[in-house]
């Protein structure tokens, strides 16, 4: 049984069916498919991470990105238009070259440009020097880009269907039901009770209540992360272009519409509008950095749910009730993560056994002390 039919939960399922065989397989959507964080994100996918941990998860991830249309048969419309992060100030170029190096060392590209070339890359950027915060240069991902997130969902949804996977939308869990012996047994839902000896929670936003359920306590926070489109526009923005220190990112659509990111609240919420200053001082940097940009209005604005563990990192791990999975705490990170998630978290739950690639994002961790702190490494939290 999978909680959650976002993109996570629906390549969980798939695998499950496909590569090892599993496949009386059910996904429970409290909502629609593809209905929750899948359908608010803003579609970037990248693998430049620091820590070599992060690095082999997310190139795992953009590897099956690059052949899942092919894989689905369903087109999902993955656009490897590059991923541009820039420098500002003399520690965002220690910080950014940092990651290129480390990047390469592992095998993953990444390039260090010149204001000049990045300037070349994407044409509408002002690298003007008299800028609040000047753009010095920016580190180049030339496999990253976009893809189109519901169409992910389907197409994982499609496949999943034709693999013998039941997806039943509109059936809310109220409770797990545990065994004399602490197992798992069944999900009390609003569509009746199901019996169930292994279930994997992939709840994106919402995954402390579903494991309160089962007795257990998670070292998560749920905060609203915002963004917003424009009306759209034809094509005028070839690549996507970051920054942590203005803290907004964008993109543009296959619809013509820019994609704009910005941040977290400050404070934990399950709101999915989130404050008005956020996305206003997102916008006055993108208008700075693209002031051809300033002409245009916005179309709509909204705010995700995101789990945010104390380092940043997910978890994907067993849990200490017997036949429980879960898979959380992506952040801003999960989009971009989806096939390689649902690949080894379908792993863990077929074999029992943490996949290689998953091991070190355990609960035991936190535990341990052996923490993957992307929040204090990564030039940007995205």
């Amino acid at each position: 049984m999978i909680i959650g039919a976002g993109g996570h939960g629906l390549a969980t399922a798939y695998y499950l069916a496909k590569e090892h065989a599993i496949r009386d397989v059910a996904v429970l959507e409290k909502g629609w498919l593809g209905g929750g964080n899948t359908g608010r994100n803003t579609t970037i996918i990248r693998s430049n991470y620091l820590w070599e941990e992060s690095e082999a998860l997310y190139e795992h991830a953009l590897k099956l990105w690059e052949a899942l249309s092919h894989e689905l048969n369903y087109n999902v419309m993955y656009s490897p238009r590059g991923v541009l992060m820039l420098a500002h100030n003399l520690h965002d170029v220690h910080v950014l070259k940092r990651h290129v190096h480390a990047n390469r060392l592992a095998g993953i590209d990444n390039e260090w440009l010149t204001a000049e070339e990045a300037k070349a890359f994407c044409p509408p950027l002002n690298i003007s020097a008299d800028m609040r915060h000047p753009v010095l240069g920016a580190a180049l991902q030339r496999r990253g880009g976009v893809a189109r997130h519901d169409a992910v969902a389907w197409g994982y949804a499609r496949a999943s269907d034709a693999l013998g996977v039941d997806i039943i939308e509109n059936c809310e869990v109220r409770a797990i039901r545990r065994a004399p012996n602490s197992a798992v047994m069944a999900l009390e839902t609003t569509r009746g009770v199901i019996e169930a000896r292994r279930i994997g929670v992939v709840a994106a936003g919402h995954t402390s209540v579903i494991m309160a359920m089962a007795g257990l306590r998670m070292p998560l926070e749920s905060f609203p992360l915002q963004a917003l489109v424009s009306e759209p526009i034809k094509p005028v923005l070839p690549c996507v272009v970051m920054s942590n220190t203005i803290h907004a990112y964008i993109s543009q659509s296959d619809r013509g519409e820019l994609v704009i990111g910005a941040g977290t609240d400050q404070y934990v919420s399950y709101s999915q509008t989130g404050a008005l200053h956020i996305p206003v001082h997102t916008l006055e940097a993108i208008c700075e950095l693209f002031p051809a940009f300033r002409r245009l209005r916005m179309l709509r604005n909204w705010g995700g749910i995101v789990d945010v563990t104390p380092d940043r990192s997910p978890i994907i791990s067993k849990t200490p009730v017997p036949g429980l999975y879960v898979n959380c705490g992506w952040g801003t990170g999960g989009f971009k993560a989806t096939p390689g998630s649902g690949h080894v978290f379908a792993a863990t739950i077929a074999s029992d056994d943490p996949h290689p690639l998953a091991a070190p994002f355990s609960l035991q961790r936190f535990v341990s002390g052996r923490l993957i702190d992307e929040a204090a490494a990564a030039a940007v939290a995205h």
